[in-house]
């Protein structure tokens, strides 16, 4: 039997988030990205194809690389303009019973104690099923935004994640005693101040304004795929998202993680865009229809962003330099391993296929079932990230045609299994466990 496969929604509370220009094809609803019923019905949707997550990516700030101006990202809609991710889980949540979500959230301009507030809300408002992408930034507009010239070297931005972590699992796992809570009602006491503490960390002095919630510190991602990345998702993660790359690269970082991480276990989901059709000609079909909506604008915007590279100083010809780089450095690692050296913009925009340097899984169900098998296998990986193309479609197509393949294979899951999200992902507790740094600060 193969293993069987995860899978979480990879999306974000905006219209253009991965795939650029999928907005402009007359079947596309991602501009309703602003209604309650937009997000609730792709909940209910999830939950019927038993997804384990929806992984919402999120920024602070606009993609304004590529000719040193936010324009190209506003024209074409590029994870701009953008919703609070946060602010739309618990309709989500609401309408399901059992979806995770996993939410981006940039700890560097965060203030520990209400940041830890918000997660333990929604912990409470989820039953349990809310979960932390850790991100450290990666645009300079954000920090111009909080009110910096810049952002923080690339590795100075881990070193501070390190103490934010700290005071983050102080106030959620050791300023309420397990017992703090008493709720007696004839004595007219709630909670016990004796097994209540103050946290004194990283410069601040609080209690945490919540009680403890379902599983104290949320899930836990993290997607830094550069070697203090890996340092740091070793150290403190319990899901890692890795770009998709080749099957052995990705194998030599699963490996890498694994490793780092040992004991603890790790649920590890790769990157995927899919085009499914009944018919391997109607899925070709479908893949050049979604194609004359690709924007290479918005896929330029989006990219030089993402490796801190400003394309109009380039011709098509012309060799990229990405020195001086303070963005995802693995990104910028990837470029040189996918092109080797010397690439250029033109070997990019060739890579665009649907809008983004991601390059799609077509085919029938059965086929994209076997190949998704397969990579998990000779990979290691857990599971996968799909991002969208056409919404709702492209969701409701892996639902109705690629769950039931998967599900033919004893690949996936026939049903929920009971209890918190950290339940659902490990088998085991609600709280994290020894050796992780949260249960050490738990006591």
């Amino acid at each position: 039997m193969p293993k069987q496969l995860r899978l979480n929604a990879f999306d974000m509370a905006c219209i253009g988030h991965i795939q650029q220009g999928m907005w402009t094809h007359p079947r596309d609803r991602s501009t309703d990205y602003k209604r309650l019923g937009y997000w609730t019905s792709l909940a209910r949707t999830l939950e019927r194809g038993l997804f384990d997550g929806l992984f919402l990516a999120d920024v602070v700030g606009v993609y304004d690389v590529l000719g040193n101006s936010p324009d190209a990202a506003i024209h074409n809609a590029v994870q701009v303009p953008l919703l609070d991710p946060m602010l739309v889980v618990p309709a989500m949540a609401a309408v399901t019973q059992h979806l995770g979500f996993g939410v981006t959230v940039n700890l560097t301009y965060e203030a520990p104690a209400l940041f830890a507030r918000r997660f333990s809300t929604l912990d409470h408002l989820t039953d349990g099923r809310i979960g932390w992408n850790i991100v450290t930034g990666y645009l300079d507009s954000a920090a111009r935004a909080m009110g910096m010239p810049a952002q923080q070297a690339h590795d100075a931005r881990y070193d501070a994640a390190e103490q934010f972590m700290a005071t983050a699992y102080a106030l959620w796992e050791s300023s309420w005693a397990a017992d703090a809570v008493r709720a007696d009602r004839a004595a007219g006491i709630y909670a016990d101040p004796a097994r209540v503490r103050t946290i004194s960390s990283g410069g601040i002095e609080a209690v945490h304004l919540c009680e403890p919630s379902p599983q104290r510190t949320p899930v836990l991602y993290q997607a830094g795929a550069s070697d203090r990345g890996r340092e740091f998702a070793a150290r403190h993660a319990e899901c890692i998202f890795l770009n998709p790359s080749s099957p052995q690269n990705v194998a030599r970082l699963v490996a890498d993680l694994r490793s780092q991480a040992a004991p603890r276990p790790l649920r590890i989901f790769v990157g995927a865009t899919l085009i499914l059709g009944r018919t391997e000609a109607e899925a070709r079909d479908l893949l050049e229809d979604y194609r004359r909506h690709a924007s290479v604008e918005g896929a330029l915007a989006h990219a030089a962003a993402s490796l801190g590279i400003d394309f109009d100083r380039f011709g098509m010809d012309e060799p990229i330099s990405a020195s001086g780089s303070n963005a995802i450095s693995s990104n910028v690692e990837a470029m040189a391993r996918v092109f080797g050296p010397g690439w250029t913009k033109r070997n990019l925009v060739d890579r665009f296929i649907l809008g983004s340097r991601q390059t799609p899984l077509v085919g029938t169900p059965d086929a994209i079932a076997d190949q998704l098998v397969a990579f998990a296998e000779e990979t290691g990986a857990d599971g996968f990230n799909l991002s969208r193309t056409v919404m709702p479609e492209c969701i409701d197509s892996v639902v109705d045609l690629l769950v039931p393949a998967l599900q033919e294979r004893g690949a996936y899951k026939t049903a929920y299994a009971p209890g918190t999200y950290r339940q659902k992902l490990f088998g085991a507790g609600p709280l994290l466990a020894a050796p992780h740094p949260a249960a050490e600060a738990r006591g």
